[in-house]
């Protein structure tokens, strides 16, 4: 198989490994535990978007339509802000309703359109990304809320970190592909993970 192939073939394979990575969709790296500390804020920050599979197929997403589109590298960065805001209205206490199902909801999403192989205006996807951003980071904040002002901070760098690492590097390495299938075999695993998170919402138990 030829190199450029073999390399966008990891696109769909890694999201597909989501699947088998949890079957929980809201763990975060402290065990339930509130960080304490610097580095258990951002360690936190780091790992939640990496151990929570619908968040993680969401990042991939990101970043296989950033590459596909031909967007630019900045358009990532509206889903990373508006999580870090998404974030902060939790911390305020503010309600945002069926924000798991939402969540869960724009991963299907995101899934189905990348699966068409269809072009879409960067406009609709900076859209869904700025919405999907929002409830992505609400649902982060479910676990810092109540934490001291430095572990909280180090979470936020964590997460904008690990965030824009993930989806900036997912769009490097998908611009690369040589065949169109990648890109939506990637797509299909993500709404797999989405479709698979959706019922989870829906269906009791």
């Amino acid at each position: 198989m030829n190199p450029i192939l073999r390399r966008a073939a990891v696109i769909p394979t890694a999201a597909l490994a989501l699947v088998a990575s949890s079957p929980a969709f809201a763990h975060h790296a402290m065990g339930g535990e509130m960080p304490s500390t610097f580095g258990e804020g951002f360690i936190s920050g780091l790992a939640h978007p990496v151990i929570g599979p619908d968040h993680l197929a969401f990042l991939v997403a990101v970043g296989v339509a950033t590459a596909l589109g031909g967007m630019p590298l900045w358009l990532p960065i509206v889903f990373v802000a508006a999580s870090a805001l998404g974030v902060g209205v939790h911390l305020s206490l503010v309600d945002l309703p069926a924000a798991e199902l939402v969540v869960a909801a724009s991963v299907l999403l995101a899934g189905f359109l990348l699966a068409r192989g269809e072009r879409v205006a960067t406009g609709a996807w900076a859209v869904l990304f700025a919405i999907a951003g929002l409830f992505h980071g609400y649902a982060y904040g479910e676990s810092i809320v109540g934490a001291e002002p430095t572990p909280l901070y180090a979470y936020l760098a964590g997460l904008v970190l690990i965030q824009s690492a993930l989806s900036i590097g997912v769009a490097l390495v998908a611009s690369r592909a040589a065949s169109a299938l990648a890109p939506r075999l990637a797509g299909a695993a993500v709404a797999g993970i989405g479709f698979a998170a959706v019922i989870g919402q829906v269906v009791p138990g």
